[in-house]
């Protein structure tokens, strides 16, 4: 049976003076170690939180400016393109005379070589007429 006496009593106040040792040597150090990592934790998680907040922001202010970029690189292309059919409409225009203006030249040029062979040919038909029957008779006419 259990007998309660003296050494119960100095058993209960060794446990009890172990549990206040124990709690100041070992059980604060460990919990005030947790509790700093616990902050430490913590604190890396809420600077996680704002970098990848402020990456976000740049990110989308990156994509903003590129679509930007994008929009004005396209309004320039346009603006040139529109110069340069412009210009090449001008340009075909200039040829488009200047090729009208020789094909009138050549056309007046051999309008007059046809006029002037017609005129030089026939002053001299009736002596190719005679020369043609003559040959074909076989005698001159």
């Amino acid at each position: 049976m259990i007998t309660i006496d003296i050494t119960v009593i100095i058993q209960i106040i060794n446990i009890l003076i172990l549990i206040v040792v124990m709690n100041a040597v070992l059980y604060k150090p460990v919990r005030a170690t947790l509790a700093k990592r616990k902050e430490k934790v913590a604190e890396l998680a809420n600077a996680i939180d704002t970098f990848t907040k402020n990456a976000e922001l740049r990110k989308e202010e990156i994509s903003r400016k590129l679509n930007d970029a994008r929009s004005k690189a396209k309004e320039e292309i346009d603006k040139a393109k529109g110069a340069a059919q412009a210009s090449t409409a001008e340009s075909l225009a200039e040829v488009r005379q200047e090729a009208t203006a020789s094909k009138t030249a050549q056309l007046s040029e051999i309008q007059k070589q046809f006029t002037d062979a017609r005129q030089q040919l026939s002053g001299e038909i009736d002596g190719f007429a005679s020369e043609m029957a003559a040959k074909i008779l076989g005698r001159s006419i």
